[in-house]
């Protein structure tokens, strides 16, 4: 395929040993320098990848081996660094959400609309919903197995991150919580399987003022709930389907499903969106019992950062990146409104909206394709 691209990762924190994983076995990237405002940290992520050397970010902005800025640094920091890197000069791929705020967002798609005539792009997790366990079910959802969709479910509850993150008080923060931290998986799994949203429908709460560090050298130490931390609404699809979804960190245990969608000849069982692979199962009203579908669609063996491979193959070739730029901000707009109108009314429209990207057409292997 050429030349891979060339990464340089800005944030080496907890997240970034997953995707350096998964960059050691992909042909279409290599990283080249990683930043991190912890020297050693970045010092020890970059002797993973041969040739790779720690910098500052000044640095790995204006090095000319570096190709897309892979963005893995908190919500609160997002647009900052993606601006800097497209002023830069180079493609980037970020980290869920897009950024903090809507506002933000849409700075974003000025500067890159800004950069066309240099052919810079954006892409931004998560790309779990590139792998076999949603694409299996999208692909059995646009096959017409569950008939004409209506409704879905989407649940994530648990009790909070401070019990196993080291340092979880950003999960607290504005532009954290529930949503924000688990909601991009479970919405951008949705505008896969059933399209963009128009309307919502919210309700949230904090149950709690403080929370707890349950591990790590902080453990034992409280700091402050300064947003909702369960919240709950209703998702009108643009096509009219309607999804119920939950998202809290006030949950001790649960026997939800993560998500189904529910159609007028059948129902279909998706797995968790954090995750790349996972069972899908079909019921119909002809077959009424539970039957799992053969993965059949997506990346196989996916790990955090086959996003990134993707961009480099839609570069090479010319086409759209999966991990669209227009999903990213319409699934916070979607978050954004949700919220608002859990604080006001209780309904809100979505103003903004997107296309569904281009399906992963059967079972491709990214490690064995050139």
């Amino acid at each position: 395929m050429g030349e891979p691209l060339r990464v340089g990762i800005v944030g080496a924190g907890k997240i970034s040993a997953q995707y350096s994983e998964t960059f050691a076995r992909l042909p279409q990237v290599a990283v080249t320098a990683v930043a991190d405002l912890d020297a050693g940290r970045a010092q020890a992520l970059a002797g993973q990848h041969p040739g790779a050397r720690a910098t500052d970010l000044a640095g790995l902005l204006a090095a000319p081996d570096v190709d897309v800025v892979l963005d893995l640094t908190i919500p609160a920091a997002h647009a900052e660094v993606t601006l800097a890197a497209l002023a830069a000069g180079k493609h980037v791929y970020g980290e869920k959400p897009l950024t903090a705020t809507s506002a933000e967002a849409r700075e974003v798609v000025a500067a890159v609309a800004a950069a066309r005539d240099r052919g810079l792009r954006v892409a931004c997790a998560p790309d779990t919903v590139l792998g076999t366990g949603t694409q299996t079910a999208r692909a059995a959802v646009d096959a017409g197995l569950v008939g004409v969709p209506h409704a879905a479910t989407a649940f994530m509850v648990n009790p909070g991150h401070e019990r196993w993150h080291p340092d979880p008080e950003f999960y607290y923060r504005p532009g954290g919580g529930p949503l924000l931290d688990m909601g991009p998986y479970y919405l951008t799994a949705l505008v896969h399987l059933l399209g963009p949203v128009s309307r919502v429908l919210g309700a949230a709460s904090r149950p709690r003022a403080t929370r707890t560090v349950g591990s790590g050298p902080k453990q034992g130490q409280e700091f402050a709930v300064e947003v909702a931390s369960h919240v709950t609404g209703v998702l009108e699809h643009e096509s009219g389907a309607l999804t119920t979804l939950v998202m809290s960190f006030d949950v001790w245990g649960s026997r939800l499903p993560r998500i189904e969608v529910h159609g007028d000849a059948g129902s279909l069982s998706v797995p968790d969106p954090n995750y790349f692979e996972g069972p899908v199962e079909l019921l119909t009203r002809d077959a009424p019992e539970w039957a799992a579908l053969e993965p059949g669609a997506g990346y196989v063996e996916g790990g955090r950062g086959i996003g990134v491979a993707d961009l480099a193959l839609a570069l090479r070739d010319g086409v759209p990146h999966r991990a669209d730029l227009d999903v990213a901000v319409h699934v916070l707009d979607v978050m954004e409104q949700l919220l608002a109108a859990a604080e006001g009314s209780g309904v809100a429209d979505v103003a903004s909206t997107c296309e569904r990207p281009d399906p992963v057409a059967g079972a491709v292997d990214l490690a064995r394709l050139g």
